[in-house]
């Protein structure tokens, strides 16, 4: 029995440094600024219906545009946080029993995994900003 105490010891001071890394790794990443740049020219919109979209351009882990069926119409919307991988996934879903998407919503980055895509975790969205894309 005496030999546990020791054996504890040691793997409390392997330990805290481990945790104490893992919650110091510094600050979350900055947004870098989209590109391209937009220019808002409308009222942000807390809903979209799905028919005024038809395509969507991930720009980064913070920004997709929404594009609208004749390409002339883009909304932007600005993740509140980050999320990890969008970027890299290229691609997104979504599930919603309604004919819009909302800002309350929730997207899943999809990763290729072999031959088939994996969902990532969820996204919260944010609102559609009516915006003109600089060139």
């Amino acid at each position: 029995m005496p030999a546990t105490k020791p054996l504890a010891m040691l793997a409390l001071a392997i330990a805290t440094p481990l945790a104490a890394t893992a919650c110091t790794q510094g600050k979350p990443a900055e947004k870098p600024p989209a590109s391209p740049a937009a220019r808002a020219i409308g009222e942000p919109l807390s809903c979209l219906s799905l028919s005024r979209f038809s395509n969507t351009h991930v720009r980064d882990d913070w920004t997709i545009d929404f594009i609208g069926s004749a390409g002339n119409k883009v909304w932007r919307v600005t993740l509140p946080r980050r999320c990890t991988g969008l970027r890299s996934a290229d691609t997104f879903t979504y599930a919603t029993s309604l004919t819009q998407l909302c800002q309350q919503d929730v997207i899943y980055p999809l990763t290729r995994v072999g031959n088939s895509l994996q969902r990532s975790g969820a996204c919260g969205l944010a609102p559609f900003v009516p915006v003109e894309l600089e060139r």
